[in-house]
């Protein structure tokens, strides 16, 4: 993940400082363990301003406003308390080339500041601090104590020390070219972690871009630069200086790229973004978005794989005493045929052959020597009534067992439809799993504690496509989608398709009133549906498919769950579909 150097964080503040110093503080919301955001209201706006110590992806930018949920960190609760109402009137950069921001608030523009918040967007230890006037900490989302670190603690009622000082030079605009390349190349190795580790306040990523710009390789080692290699680099090097120094007439130039962002806007550029705070925001808003996916989507697959495994065992055992008791009714005619020919028993006996009573043909009859023949057919109604109780209590057990699995089956299918290259849309698809993980704490699959707010779950839309005659298609990417799709959206003239017995989306054609679905309508909704459905790899699927009015869903049925009639069969060919088409 690409992290916030110091030219990114110089950008960043050099567009926040005109717009919001000085301004009024609202509010303070922590949005996660990591995450602070500053309400702030100036004369003519309000906004937000969001403050990030994660590991990876610490910043501080601006940003849309928090959901709305109850903050109940401490950190943010000291913060309100402290700041509320005060004016922020610093924002700058405290230490020249050091990745340190000072915010200072007063009780009005123009006074003493009573209060900072250092800002230090410095990796894996990165951290925010608040002080009061004479630099006393107050409180910091990182404690650091004199055992975990014996250069610099971080403890409530100490004083505030910056990070130490980087030792390497600082660029600086009056070096010569001899000098620069002196320093450089003092000792052989690659282009990049040469001038990395030459000068203070340099990224790898921002070196590598301005190494690409000017023609070279970033790997190529400084031995083999030529005079003419050396001046182009030193070119764009003076070209970044005066960009970061304010130099009248450069600019920051934020993009987006196909692997994080830049703030110059070289070579590597891919899709120009207005301001360097929303390049920033949205990089590592979809970077987070697709982490919190991934880990979602790892955590539901487990649970949802260990719960189906230990139904199957449970199904499994089930069919095995289902299986034993199919021959209740055997035992019963040994019973009787041996009632009926008592007369052919004889002690000691290990085994009887008897004419079946309907086809006459021989049947044995094993025997316990030690019993009688009554004793033996006693035995034999006993193991018949028993089968037969146990086929009475197993089956509505099985029947309960086989619906949990019918329906997690359907839930599990709905998780791995979501794909990361299906919608390209990280938010919505972490929306989605959400929607999944509250179903299930709902159905009682995950704990209680786990329980998410409303505000949580922004709502998503079904997936959408078009048939050859214009229709409307709609397929649920899950179960809660599903519902509405069958039971709310659904009109009378509407045709709901469904995998035959196999789990996976409902699909929901929609017809205008007059309009007939063609023979090409349907089977491409027989394709789709069966695409998003557990059989998407087999090359033929059959696909039932009725009007919504025959669909009917039983009392206390888990979300998705559904009863048909009237229903036709179409046969879905999942390989054809063209998944570019969806929306």
């Amino acid at each position: 993940m690409q992290q916030v150097d110091f030219t990114t964080l110089t950008a960043a503040v050099r567009e926040l400082q005109p717009e919001w110093v000085p301004s009024r503080v609202e509010s303070v919301y922590q949005k996660d363990r990591y995450t602070l955001a500053l309400s702030l209201r100036t004369l003519d706006k309000r906004g937000w301003i969001a403050i990030s110590w994660h590991p990876q992806a610490a910043r501080i930018v601006l940003t849309d406003p928090p959901p709305r949920v109850p903050d109940t960190f401490t950190l943010s609760q000291q913060l309100r308390s402290v700041l509320g109402g005060l004016a922020m009137t610093e924002m700058e950069i405290v230490l020249p080339w050091e990745r340190l921001v000072r915010l200072a608030f007063a009780k009005r523009p123009g006074a003493e500041a009573l209060y900072y918040l250092y800002v230090e967007p410095i990796g894996k230890y990165s951290n925010l601090t608040l002080t009061d006037a004479d630099n006393l900490i107050i409180t910091t989302a990182h404690q650091v104590s004199n055992k975990q670190s014996s250069v610099r603690t971080i403890e409530t009622g100490r004083p505030y020390e910056v990070p130490p000082s980087l030792t390497d030079p600082m660029p600086n605009l009056e070096e010569s070219l001899d000098r620069w390349i002196e320093r450089v190349s003092l000792i052989p190795g690659k282009l990049n972690q040469r001038l990395v580790k030459s000068y203070r306040g340099l990224s790898t990523i921002l070196m590598n871009e301005l190494i690409f710009t000017a023609g070279l390789d970033p790997l190529q080692t400084t031995d083999t630069l030529s005079p003419l290699d050396w001046e182009k680099l030193f070119e764009y090097w003076q070209i970044w200086l005066r960009t970061v120094t304010q130099v009248e007439g450069y600019r920051f130039n934020p993009y987006l790229t196909n692997n994080g962002y830049s703030v110059m806007g070289w070579g590597i550029s891919i899709t120009p973004v207005a301001t360097v705070n929303a390049a920033v925001e949205t990089y590592y808003t979809q970077i987070l978005d697709r982490e919190a996916f991934s880990q979602l989507k790892h955590q539901l697959t487990q649970k949802l794989g260990t719960i189906l495994a230990k139904l199957r065992v449970k199904a499994n055992t089930f069919k095995t005493k289902l299986k034993e008791s199919t021959g209740a009714d055997e035992y019963r005619t040994n019973a009787d045929l041996l009632m009926a020919y008592l007369q052919e028993w004889s002690p000691g006996m290990k085994q009887i052959i008897l004419n079946d009573f309907q086809t006459g043909e021989p049947v044995t009859i094993k025997l316990e020597p030690e019993k009688n023949a009554i004793q033996n057919a006693q035995f034999l109604y006993k193991r018949h009534q028993k089968l037969k109780r146990a086929k009475l209590a197993v089956d509505p057990l099985l029947a309960v067992v086989q619906a949990e699995i019918d329906y997690l089956e359907q839930v599990e299918e709905s998780v791995l439809q979501i794909q990361e290259d299906g919608t390209n849309n990280p938010p919505e698809m972490l929306q989605t799993l959400l929607e999944i993980k509250k179903e299930l704490i709902d159905t009682g699959y995950f704990p209680t504690a786990d329980r998410l707010a409303k505000s949580e779950l922004a709502e998503t839309k079904p997936r959408s496509l078009k048939t050859p005659s214009g229709f409307e298609l709609l397929i649920g990417r899950n179960n809660r989608q599903n519902d509405l799709l069958t039971f709310k959206t659904a009109t009378e003239y509407d045709l709901w398709f469904h995998a035959q017995e196999i789990a996976g989306s409902h699909g929901l054609l929609r017809i205008t009133p007059g309009a007939v679905a063609e023979e090409a309508d349907l089977q491409f909704t027989a394709n789709a549906v069966a695409y998003y459905s557990r059989a998407r790899q087999s090359q033929a699927v059959p696909v039932v498919y009725t009007e919504t009015k025959h669909v009917y869903k039983p009392k206390g049925a888990k979300p998705g769950m559904v009863i048909y009639k009237h229903e036709q069969i179409i046969w879905g060919h999942p390989q054809v579909l063209d998944a570019s088409s969806i929306n």
